[in-house]
């Protein structure tokens, strides 16, 4: 009898597991990881910056305090394979740079270069009268990077606040723009990366910060975040755009204002107009084109909800949407950041 209830159970146990399976085939429910809900990470990754390594994706932001949701991060790093599911790695700097007797690591920007991970980074107080620029290098995305010094201050370049590095290469040399409301300007790098060289070339107007440049069908786009950024729910940041077809400019946006200009740049995202939505999204990562040709844009925002941490720090979630390209000029549809379920970058 024993025996006969095991088979019994051992009979019920396989035909209702051929049975699940076959459902699953008959009527597929969507798994989990084909669709996704913003932010794809919380509760803090400030001004995030991402680079590929294989088949893994390393982001890292600005240095925070995330209290009792996560405590004191050193430029943190997060780590996935979809930009979608992320895992805390840790700090990316075991130790605080010391070129400045004070200031937070700021904005970080991290591009392979060779077999070596340089992040350029920004030095600075809220009001800091010289701010500057810095870089470390690491021989893995994931760290640590070993600080080599201050590229350059505010004073040294002639550049009132100068943060928000952004790292590019074009024909085997070296570049850097950077700036925060007092212009964006482009200068390029001796061959070792560590200081500027040459003039420097301003691209920007002094409505903009956080520059990052893409390159598509010949020409170079100029991203830039305007307005405030660190305000929780009452947060104006936005992302602006302009294009040209030199690295060096002139930029100008859809209407064919310049970049140089106060009142230019076109909208790629801004605040969601519904109470539900984000405040304050910008200081976009760079764009990431998946396996179906896709465009994705990585960046922070705030949710009106739940702006801040307890401790009053900005809660800046990373926040992904798709970029969709109209005539040539890239966006985030409805130009604000999605609040509901979107469908997953596909990577094979």
């Amino acid at each position: 009898m024993y025996i006969s209830i095991c088979l019994l159970l051992a009979f019920t146990s396989c035909t209702q597991t051929k049975d699940s399976q076959l459902d699953d085939i008959t009527y597929p429910l969507q798994p989990d990881t084909l669709i996704y809900t913003n932010p794809v990470f919380e509760p803090v990754l400030a001004d995030p910056t991402v680079v590929k390594v294989g088949d893994e994706f390393y982001a890292y932001g600005t240095e925070d305090n995330w209290g009792e949701e996560g405590g004191y991060h050193l430029v943190p790093v997060i780590k996935s394979k979809d930009l979608v599911t992320w895992n805390f790695v840790g700090n990316s700097m075991a130790k605080k740079p010391d070129w400045k007797e004070r200031g937070g690591i700021w904005a970080p920007d991290v591009t392979q270069v060779g077999d070596q991970f340089y992040m350029y980074y920004s030095f600075s107080t809220w009001g800091d009268p010289n701010p500057g620029v810095g870089l470390a290098i690491a021989d893995r995305p994931e760290g640590p990077f070993v600080d080599q010094g201050k590229v350059f201050d505010s004073q040294e370049i002639g550049v009132t606040n100068s943060i928000d590095p952004f790292y590019l290469e074009k024909e085997g040399k070296k570049y850097l723009i950077w700036g925060s409301f007092h212009g964006l300007f482009l200068t390029q790098l001796t061959p070792d990366g560590k200081k500027p060289t040459g003039e420097k070339t301003q691209v920007a107007g002094n409505q903009l910060e956080a520059a990052y440049v893409y390159e598509k069908d010949g020409y170079y786009y100029l991203f830039g975040s305007a307005g405030t950024c660190c305000e929780g729910a009452n947060s104006t940041y936005k992302v602006l755009v302009g294009r040209s077809k030199n690295l060096e400019g002139p930029y100008l946006d859809q209407d064919g204002k310049n970049l140089l200009d106060a009142d230019a740049g076109t909208l790629v995202v801004g605040t969601n107009t519904s109470s539900n939505g984000y405040a304050g999204p910008g200081h976009n990562a760079e764009i990431i084109t998946d396996s179906e040709g896709q465009d994705w844009l990585l960046y922070h925002g705030m949710a009106k909800a739940k702006p801040k941490l307890n401790n009053g720090t900005n809660r800046r979630v990373l926040l992904l949407d798709k970029i969709i390209w109209t005539g040539g000029w890239p966006s985030i549809a409805g130009r604000e950041p999605s609040t509901t379920s979107q469908s997953s970058p596909i990577f094979h």
